[in-house]
C-alpha cells in the first residue's frame, strides 16, 4: 500500500493490489476521519494501524464517497465510527452490498471477516460540514460514476477527495454521462490544489486543467462512437473496434484494468442510447 502526505494532517492511501483504489485520512488532535476504505481488508486494517499508532488518534468518523465495494465495504474495520454518506449509499449496500458480500465470500475466503456497515449518518442534498481539528471539510452530492456520489473538500487546503466521480478513466456503468459530465465541470471550477482520485494518483494543480479536458473528451467521444453504433448492423463489432486510445485515454491506466472498463462504458451507453432513442419514438407516437 503507497502513503503519502498530502498537505498537514491529510493523508492518501493507494492500493497495490485492486486497480489503484485509493482512501483518505484527515486527522485532528483527538480524533480523525476515514475518507473510504480500501478493497481488501489487510491494506484497510493497515491504514488503521497508521492512524492509530503513528498518528496517534482514533477514527471517529468514516466517510463513504459512494456504495461500491472497494470504498465502503471496509467500514467495519472501525468500530465504534459513525459512517457517513448520501441517503442513497445506505439504500444501495442495503440492497445490493449485502448479496454482494455473499457472493465475494464464496469465492474468496478473503471477505470471510467483512461485515456491511450502513451509513448511520445520511444526506441528499446541499452540504454538510465538519470540522476536525483545524480543517473544515465540506461534503457535497455529485452523481454521475454512482446516483449516491459524495465530494469531500478541505476548505483550508483546497484538497477535494473526489471519489470515483474523478478518475483516470471516466466510468458510467452504474451512473449518467450527463450527471458525470456536470460534476466533472465542478470540479473544474473549485480552484483547488490537489484532487484525490478515486483510483489512480494524485492530480496537482499544474495539472487538472488537462486532466478535467481530458475526461470530458473522452465522455464526449465514447458518446460519439456509441451513436455511431446504433446505425451500423453489426455494432457490436464496430465498438470493439473503438480501443481506448482512439477515444483519447490509455490502457495503462488502473493496473492495466482500463481498456476493459472503456468497452463496458461503450455497451452501458449504447443501452442507454437505445433506450432513450426508443423513448422518443414512443413519444412521437403519442403525439
Amino acid at each position: 500500500m503507497h502513503r503519502e502526505r498530502v498537505s498537514e494532517n491529510v493523508f492518501w492511501f493507494q492500493s497495490e493490489i485492486y486497480a489503484q483504489v485509493t482512501a483518505g485520512v484527515v486527522a485532528g488532535p483527538q480524533w480523525a476521519v476515514v475518507i473510504d476504505t480500501l478493497a481488501l481488508p489487510d491494506e484497510t486494517l493497515a491504514m488503521r494501524d497508521f492512524i492509530e499508532h503513528e498518528v496517534g488518534v482514533q477514527v471517529r468518523y468514516v466517510i463513504n464517497t459512494h456504495y461500491h465495494a472497494d470504498h465502503s465495504w471496509g467500514n467495519c474495520f472501525f468500530p465504534g465510527a459513525t459512517i457517513i454518506a448520501h441517503s442513497l449509499c445506505r439504500k444501495f449496500l442495503r440492497e445490493r452490498g449485502i448479496p454482494s458480500l455473499e457472493n465475494a465470500r464464496k469465492q474468496n475466503q478473503v471477505f470471510r471477516q467483512v461485515k456491511i456497515v450502513l451509513p448511520q449518518f445520511t444526506f441528499d442534498q446541499g452540504s454538510l460540514c465538519l470540522r476536525v481539528g483545524k480543517k473544515n471539510l465540506t461534503l457535497t452530492p455529485a452523481s454521475g460514476h454512482s446516483p449516491d456520489g459524495i465530494l469531500i473538500l478541505v476548505d483550508e487546503d483546497r484538497v477535494l477527495f473526489a471519489g470515483d466521480t474523478f478518475m483516470p478513466l471516466p466510468y458510467i456503468v452504474d451512473g449518467d454521462t450527463d450527471d458525470i459530465t456536470a460534476s466533472i465541470k465542478r470540479i473544474g471550477r473549485m480552484g483547488l490544489e490537489n484532487i484525490v482520485q478515486g483510483h489512480g494518483d494524485i492530480i496537482l494543480r499544474g495539472e487538472i486543467e488537462a486532466a478535467v479536458k481530458e475526461n470530458l473528451n473522452y465522455l464526449l467521444n465514447i458518446r460519439k462512437v456509441t451513436k455511431a453504433a446504433v446505425r451500423r448492423r453489426a455494432p457490436q463489432d464496430y465498438m470493439d473496434e473503438m480501443h481506448i486510445e482512439s477515444c483519447g485515454k490509455s490502457r495503462i491506466y488502473l493496473g492495466g484494468l482500463a481498456e476493459e472498463l472503456h468497452q463496458r462504458n461503450l455497451n452501458a451507453l449504447y443501452e442507454q442510447t437505445l433506450a432513450e432513442q426508443a423513448a422518443a419514438r414512443k413519444e412521437r407516437q403519442e403525439d
